[in-house]
């Protein structure tokens, strides 16, 4: 009965049936080897994390030496260069008159509290607190500015001046009101107003020339009014 079943099988099956122990033993060998190669072929095309490279700027940076440190550079007159500070000369009707040194940006405001601040008696009334300040300015509180003086006279008469008729020295563009300004020959309200209106937009004068930029003012009225105006 068995050896009728096996005729009926295929070939390929009754061959198989017909392998004998140290035949299978083989055959389990090389699958075993077989299943181990591919294995190892397996774990060895695993998935591996990839490092970033390295910045070419930080490696240069690792490698270029500190600079030696050094004195630090020094502008004319000994203060030290870079510094972005100005020198202003107050006085007049203030508590401690006499040279300040203030930080760049600094405005009339910051001159007189670095002074002590404005004396009881002073007048006031034409004080623009707001004002940017240049290096080297002079700021005279209270009583009127030296004839030809590069600063700023605040009170003391300055109004006196300009009710008789015209302004007793140079008008300080930096400074002055409308009612000054409309002091000088060929310059009404609206002209002044554009002087005023320059000087806030562009934080003051720091030469005559910049008049030539307002709006109003052309070369012949530039020549009427250069020597009777400063900064």
């Amino acid at each position: 009965m068995r050896a009728a079943v096996r005729e009926r099988l295929p070939v390929w099956v009754q061959s198989r049936c017909g392998l004998e122990p140290k035949t299978l033993a083989a055959l389990a060998l090389v699958l075993a080897v077989a299943a181990a190669f591919a294995a190892q072929h397996f774990w060895a095309g695993r998935p591996q994390p990839v490092q970033p490279p390295q910045v070419v700027g930080e490696e240069l940076a690792e490698t270029r030496p500190e600079p030696s440190p050094g004195p630090p550079p020094t502008a004319v007159g000994g203060e030290p260069a870079g510094q972005g500070r100005i020198v202003v000369d107050v006085s007049g009707k203030v508590r401690q008159p006499g040279i300040h040194r203030l930080p760049a940006g600094s405005r009339v405001a910051d001159a007189l509290r670095a002074a002590g601040g404005v004396k009881a008696d002073a007048d006031t009334a034409g004080l623009n607190r707001a004002r940017l300040l240049m290096d080297g300015e002079q700021v005279v509180v209270g009583v009127p500015a030296p004839s030809g003086a590069a600063g700023t006279a605040v009170g003391g008469g300055s109004g006196a001046a300009a009710a008789a008729g015209g302004p007793a020295g140079p008008v300080g563009l930096n400074a002055a009101t409308a009612e000054q300004l409309e002091t000088l020959p060929g310059v009404g309200p609206v002209l002044a107003q554009h002087i005023i209106d320059y000087r806030t937009e562009h934080g003051g004068f720091r030469s005559v020339d910049e008049l030539r930029e307002v709006k109003g003012i052309g070369d012949r009225r530039f020549a009427d009014l250069q020597p009777l105006v400063r900064p």
